[in-house]
This record gives structure tokens, C-alpha cells and sequence, in this order.
């Protein structure tokens, strides 16, 4: 999951509380960190003179610099220097590679989107694709290598906790994460995760998980993925497979891990070819290549008669995949994420009135991500803001190293 640099430093525990709080507020006075942490004047004031001193707080213009004083000694005011560093989120997608650099809050500076071309891909030109959408973002941003604090890239495949794939019979994990660690080992923290787990980061931080401890992050365009969510923690498993779907290929009613997208396209296609569209219907004046899974779903919620059936049926394979996962991980929610999301009303409502009502866990809710197909790259920026407050001094200590 996560390779941080060594490091040895030990720190003063209060610069560690100040900063923590720092995180979490815009500007603050001494009082207000003494109030929020229990420190003293003289401690509190000493740990946010050395986290300026290095670089990780700076020090704003009192009141009466700011023209807003009035009368008594001006309070001293600080903030996270939230630009000293970035962080790097990474989206390696099978097909789309999107890499979007942040300041340490999080604020989006630049993004750099690649497509990769299925013939010609393997595990070095993937690897390549990604490192250069990365330096590319990074350029874009003003920012180079040297200024990353942390990066977290998500991947279609299981991942270990030390950022590894396992073996696939063909191949497709080891291409999909071909060895990510290593190729950001010069970042002072690099963290590789599935991409369905990041999906259900980016829920469960900003999107339609929050608050919630026990929720799953479906991925279901163009293959099934989820990311597991109990008790407040993301599961991961031995080798990284909890949220690998192939287990759906034994289940009646469902029968592969092919997505929501796929499997409309490829219903609409079957059914031109039998014949069995209306004819002049809008599915079926589409060519054979104009077919896919968002037309299809486009056309149902414009109301084409041929279209909403295949929308049912879909409907009723995503009502039995919820029941399955309700009843294997007993979620509070299930939340449809990724670029499906964007057209997916009609399924998830057609899923909706197909879930069983004689479950013997209570089905659970099933709703629609609003984060779209950028899901995976904001969880990997959350990811990764997780991380750096979590350790922030020890890696600011090895990124002053290199």
C-alpha cells in the first residue's frame, strides 16, 4: 500500500498536535492553538516557531498590518504553508490515465490526462504513459519532482499493503500495476491502491459515503469493482483481492464481472443483430460502432421503448450484484461510482424496484455517486492527504533530504 523513505528524527510530540491542528483551520493565533490542543502559551508558541522555521507553517501579517487592529498587543496569526509542497493523485485507469496535482489542502493546481492504445500497451509503456501525464501535471503546476510530499496512484488490479499485484494467468494485473512503487520511489511517500478502494476513499471523504462506516464503491462500467468499507475501515485482504468481482461468474442471474456499460452495449448489439429492435426505434438507427453502453442509456432516459428494457434487465443484474454484496458485507450503502454514474438513474431505479424484499440482512441503500469518472483520482488525492497528515513531519524530514 504505502513505501515511505526512512527516517530517524524525533520530534517534539507538540509540534505534532500544532500541526495537526493546522490542518484543520484556515488562519489561528497561539490562544486558539492553546485552546484546541491543551498546551501552554510557551510551548504552543515555541512548536509554531519551529514548524515555520521548517517551512511546514508560515507566519501572516498581525491586525494592525492588516489595517483591522485597534487597540492592545497585536495577536501573532499562522497558517499551513499549504503551498511549500504538493501532493499527487493518480488515476491508471485500463484505458485513461489522469494525474492531478494539489496543494496540501487538497486544491486541485493542474491536471494531465492520457489515453493509452490498447495494441501497444504493456507494462513499460504503461509505466512511461503515467510517469510522463505525472511530470506533465507537475510542470503544468509550476512544480517539479523535488516539491512532492506524496503520491497515491490507484490501479485496476488487487494491490498488496506494500503496493504489488499478484500474478494473473494473463498477465493483465502485472500490466495494470507494473511495479507503480518503484517507479515513484523518489517520492518521499508513494502509496499504490485498487482503483474501487480509492473510489470508495473519494465517497466516503467528499462524495456520498460521508459520515458513513460501512459502504461500497461499485465501479461498474466497463468491469466490476468495488471498494469495501466495515466498520469505518477499508478492507484489503491477503493479497489485495476483497473487491475483485470474479466471483460473480458463478453467480446465477449475474454470470460475469462485466459492468452496467458493457453489458447494455452488449445487449442493445445481440438484440440488432437478432432483429429485435423496433423498427425506426432510436437504438435501433444506431450503427453497429455507435453502439455502447452510455448511448444506450442515454436513449432509455430520453424514453426509447428498446433501450428502457435493456435498462430493466440491467436494472435486475445490478439488484441481484447489491444483494450478493449486501449479504456478503452486511453495507449500510452502495454507492455507483465512476463515469457510469453520470447516466445510470434509470438502471439503479429499475434496481431498486427488483432488490429482494425477503433478504435476511436488510438491503442496503443503493445511491448514485455525484463525483463522476474523476472518482478514482480524488480518492487518490485524499489517500494521499491522509498519509501526509498522518506523518507529516518524518516526511517533510525526508523530502528536506533529497
Amino acid at each position: 500500500m504505502t513505501t515511505l523513505l526512512p527516517t530517524t528524527t524525533s520530534w517534539p510530540a507538540s509540534l505534532d498536535t500544532v500541526l495537526a491542528y493546522a490542518w484543520e483551520v484556515a488562519d489561528f493565533t497561539a490562544t486558539d492553538a492553546m485552546e484546541a490542543t491543551g498546551l501552554t502559551r510557551t510551548t504552543a508558541i515555541d512548536a509554531m516557531d519551529s514548524l515555520v522555521e521548517r517551512g511546514l507553517l508560515r507566519e501572516l501579517p498581525n491586525a494592525r498590518e492588516a489595517g483591522t487592529y485597534r487597540k492592545g498587543r497585536p495577536a501573532r496569526r499562522f497558517e499551513l504553508h499549504d503551498d511549500a509542497a504538493v501532493l499527487v493523485g493518480v488515476d491508471a485507469g485500463n484505458v485513461h490515465v489522469t494525474a492531478v496535482v494539489t496543494d496540501l489542502r487538497s486544491r486541485p493546481l493542474a491536471t494531465q490526462r492520457r489515453t493509452l492504445e490498447p495494441d501497444r500497451d504493456n507494462a513499460a509503456t504503461r509505466r512511461d504513459l503515467i510517469l510522463s501525464a505525472l511530470d506533465d501535471a507537475l510542470a503544468d503546476a509550476g512544480k517539479a519532482r523535488r516539491d512532492v510530499l506524496a503520491i497515491c496512484a490507484g490501479v485496476p488490479a488487487p494491490v498488496n499493503e506494500h503496493g504489488r499485484s499478484p500474478r494473473h494467468p494473463s498477465g493483465f494485473w502485472e500490466r495494470m500495476n507494473p511495479d507503480l512503487v518503484d517507479a515513484f520511489a523518489w517520492a518521499p511517500l508513494a502509496r499504490i491502491e485498487n482503483d474501487a478502494s480509492l473510489a470508495a476513499v473519494a465517497e466516503g471523504t467528499v462524495g456520498a459515503a460521508v459520515g458513513c462506516r460501512d459502504y461500497i464503491a461499485l465501479l461498474a462500467g466497463a468491469r466490476l469493482g468495488a471498494g469495501v468499507v466495515v466498520d469505518g475501515h477499508l478492507l484489503r485482504g491477503r493479497h489485495g483481492g476483497v473487491g475483485e468481482m470474479v466471483a460473480f461468474d458463478h453467480v446465477d442471474g449475474v454470470g460475469t464481472a462485466d459492468g452496467l456499460g458493457t453489458r447494455a452495449a452488449a445487449w442493445a448489439a445481440e438484440a440488432a443483430v437478432r432483429k429485435e429492435l423496433t423498427p425506426g426505434s432510436a437504438l435501433a438507427s444506431l450503427s453497429p460502432e455507435q453502439i455502447n453502453g452510455r448511448a444506450v442509456l442515454e436513449l432509455a432516459a430520453a424514453g426509447d421503448d428498446d433501450a428502457r428494457r435493456i435498462v430493466l434487465r440491467v436494472g435486475a443484474v445490478l439488484a441481484r450484484i447489491v444483494s450478493v454484496l449486501g449479504s456478503m458485507f452486511d453495507p449500510e450503502r452502495v454507492v455507483i461510482s465512476g463515469a457510469i454514474s453520470a447516466g445510470v438513474d434509470e438502471v439503479v431505479a429499475a434496481a431498486r424496484r427488483a432488490l429482494p424484499t425477503d433478504l435476511d440482512l436488510p438491503a442496503p441503500d443503493l445511491v448514485i455517486s455525484r463525483l463522476g469518472a474523476d472518482v478514482v483520482a480524488t480518492g487518490a488525492v485524499a489517500a494521499a492527504a491522509t498519509a501526509v497528515k498522518e506523518q507529516g513531519l518524518d516526511l517533510w524530514s525526508v523530502r528536506s533530504r533529497h
